[in-house]
Formats: C-alpha cells, structure tokens, sequence
C-alpha cells in the first residue's frame, strides 16, 4: 500500500493559503498572496525538490489543479519539475465536471475516502501540494501518511488554516531532523503512527495527593 503525503508552506499560525503569489488564493479577500516568495531560500528549494523527485502521483483539490494544468504543461523554468508533473498520474478530487486538459488526470468520485484508498493501491508516493479545501478531509478522514511542513517565522492572522475543525485526534512522530533555511524556515517531515494523544497531569505528585 503506498503512502499520501501532504506538502504544505504554512506561518506559524498556520495559513496556508496563497504562498506562492497574490492571484493564486484571494478567496476571502486574503491581501497576502505571495507571503512565501520573499523567504524562499535554496535550503528550503533543495528540501522541496527531493521529495518531488520521489513522488509517483499527485492528488489535487479543484484549485489547485486548475492553477497547476494552467502551468506546467507548457513551463519554461523549471524543467525537471515540468517532466515529473507532467508524467505522473494527477488525480482531483471535485464534485463539479471539470475539463481535464492536462493529459494524464483522473477526477476522483465523491467517495474521497474510498477514492484515496483505491489509488494508493496504484501508487507508492502520492503527493498532495496546496489544496488546503481537500486537506480538511483527508484529515477527517485520517488518510494522511505523512505531513512535509515548510514552517515560515511570519503570522498572518488571516486566510486558510492547515488545520480545521474537522481535524481528528491523531498522532505523528517527527521520521527526519529537521532542517533550517536560511531564511529562518524550518523543514519538519512527520508521520502518522498509530493511537490518539494521550493526556496526563503535569502538576506535582504530592500536590495531587494532598487533595
């Protein structure tokens, strides 16, 4: 069974939405499209660009996809990204008819859950970039294997958050050191591992008995 694997660029307070310029988000009226650009460092480049050249599949929301078959079809930067794209199978996950003109996409049916299981058996690395909507329900749904979070030493306060409320008690453990760029990015790779948080009672042992 292969492993879905959830690339995000997030602040500290967890926006997610728009990192890569001003026109690909503005939904809600968010004035920070772009807040990554600035930061991007070779650190956090090279850290991206592994775990690209790893991918076999890509699943995306109906934004996301939309700004990517508007893209990389024809990119002229770029290169070896443009070739993996292009290559591997892209699924979608959109309950509206979508014109699928990037060759190679599949849109998934309304069963996200099912969907999801069904193409893991196909692939051995999907990766899910942006597609902060689809998120809340892989989430929900528990299917993430893996979180690849880019983490900037910016708040926003506003705009899309990583995590919703739909968000299901869940544990990961860090499966790499992370890495700093530059910038003042942290790269952090974490993976799901079975249970649920636990809870326990930091206060002094005495204290607890005397009451």
């Amino acid at each position: 069974m292969g492993k879905l694997h959830v690339d995000l660029f997030m602040t500290l307070d967890g926006v997610v939405q728009a990192p890569g310029g001003p026109d690909e988000d503005p939904e809600g009226g968010f004035p920070f499209g772009g807040w990554q650009a600035p930061m991007f460092d070779d650190e956090v480049g090279a850290s991206v660009d592994e775990g690209i050249q790893r991918l076999d599949a890509l699943l995306l929301g109906r934004k996301t996809y939309d700004i990517f078959a508007g893209y990389w079809p024809t990119a002229e930067i770029d290169g070896e990204i443009a070739e993996i794209f292009n290559r591997v199978p892209k699924y979608v996950a959109s309950r509206s008819p979508l014109e699928l003109t990037w060759a190679g996409t599949e849109q998934l049916g309304d069963d996200v859950a099912a969907e999801v299981e069904r193409i893991k058996g196909l692939h051995d690395e999907i990766h899910v970039i942006g597609s902060s909507d689809l998120l809340q329900s892989l989430l929900a749904y528990d299917l993430v294997d893996r979180l690849n979070l880019w983490v900037y030493p910016i708040t926003l306060g506003i705009g899309k958050r990583a995590f919703g409320e739909g968000v299901i008690p869940a544990k990961f453990a860090l499966d790499a050191p992370p890495l700093a760029g530059s910038s003042g990015a942290l790269v952090l790779h974490y993976s799901r591992v079975p249970g649920t948080p636990e809870t326990g009672d930091m206060t002094d042992p005495a204290e607890r008995s005397a009451e």
